[in-house]
């Protein structure tokens, strides 16, 4: 019997991962709806130097007046499919990692372990959820490194093809040299390979071994929500989700920035776009500080930093609503 007892939390806890991974893609919905324009305008910013736009709100002006509100959406197709896919990775392997480490490193028995009594009445289920909402903040960042290496593998081609639409600036679609998102998967694999598709890989696991602040973030004030305050559960959601998404933001904004211009550079070869500039990480970090000194490092946080709060709140609240909902 106390055998049986051991080993149903786990059945348990494996037989709920499917919940993360389903509640993962209504986050990646809401975090499109709320977010993408600004996303466009700090990817723009990040791109290019102060002689095209002096700061967001001209950007913002430039790019309605000569591509209309479409313009804010340029590019959207690939998250649009891919934060879905990518938000339903990230958590799905998140609440994994989380039971995981819960389990096999962050070690508290239940309290029916504790007493005999309780073991009777208490469900494997209810065993799990008690070791996932002990796992200490630490953990719950430990889970996020793990996570954001995960689904840096399928972030990566997505935001390399978004960041490529978003810089063209021509309203003339004749004038592009991508016609779409699938137009340019075609050209770059054509010319580059798989290699060519995976461009800023590496940057990409940079930046997002940066969740660790996120989701330890995100712990604590969730923690500190529910017991000082008598928020509901979705307001409590909301809360704790956009401020860690601007501690993440805040912590992690100068990698991101790399990675931008990594994946805006110039592939040279077949594809017939200019010459290469950045041969590593490195020579592209270097690059921002000689045009542009620490300041360059920040140039377009304002927009990425409005964007984090609504964004990332409304698709935690989703996420976490959907994670209650399901059976």
């Amino acid at each position: 019997m106390a055998a049986d007892l051991q080993q149903k939390p786990a059945e348990a806890g494996k037989s709920q991962n499917y919940k993360g991974f389903v509640a993962g893609v209504f986050s990646g919905v809401a975090k499109l709806s709320v977010g993408h324009p600004f996303d466009t305008i700090k990817v723009r910013l990040q791109t290019t130097d102060s002689a095209r736009f002096n700061g967001p709100l001209q950007c913002v002006a430039q790019t309605i007046r000569n591509e209309g509100i479409r313009g804010l959406y340029k590019g959207a197709t690939p998250p649009l499919v891919g934060w879905m896919f990518m938000d339903s990775i990230m958590l799905g392997s998140l609440t994994m990692y989380r039971r995981l480490l819960a389990e096999n490193i962050f070690v508290r028995s239940p309290p029916s372990a504790r007493h005999p009594d309780l073991a009777r009445n208490a469900t494997a289920a209810a065993q799990a959820a008690h070791s996932i909402a002990h796992l200490p903040s630490f953990g719950h960042g430990l889970a996020g490194i793990m996570a954001g290496a995960t689904v840096s593998f399928i972030a990566a081609p997505v935001e390399h093809v978004k960041a490529r639409l978003q810089i063209q600036y021509s309203a003339n679609k004749a004038e592009r040299l991508y016609s779409g998102p699938i137009d340019c998967v075609r050209k770059i694999y054509g010319a580059h390979g798989v290699r060519g598709i995976y461009k800023g890989l590496f940057a990409t696991l940079m930046f997002r071994s940066f969740f660790f602040f996120w989701w330890g973030s995100y712990d604590v004030f969730s923690r500190i929500l529910r017991e000082r305050t008598s928020l509901s559960a979705p307001s409590v959601n909301f809360w704790a989700g956009g401020c860690s998404a601007q501690i993440f933001w805040l912590t992690s904004y100068p990698s991101d920035v790399v990675k931008q211009r990594i994946m805006t550079d110039p592939m040279g070869g077949r594809l017939g776009d200019g010459t290469p500039k950045f041969k590593t990480w490195s020579a592209a970090a270097k690059a921002v500080y000689r045009e542009s000194g620490w300041r360059g490092y920040w140039r377009g946080f304002l927009p990425c930093f409005l964007r984090a709060f609504p964004a990332n709140a409304m698709a935690l609240m989703a996420f976490e609503g959907v994670m209650k909902a399901l059976p």
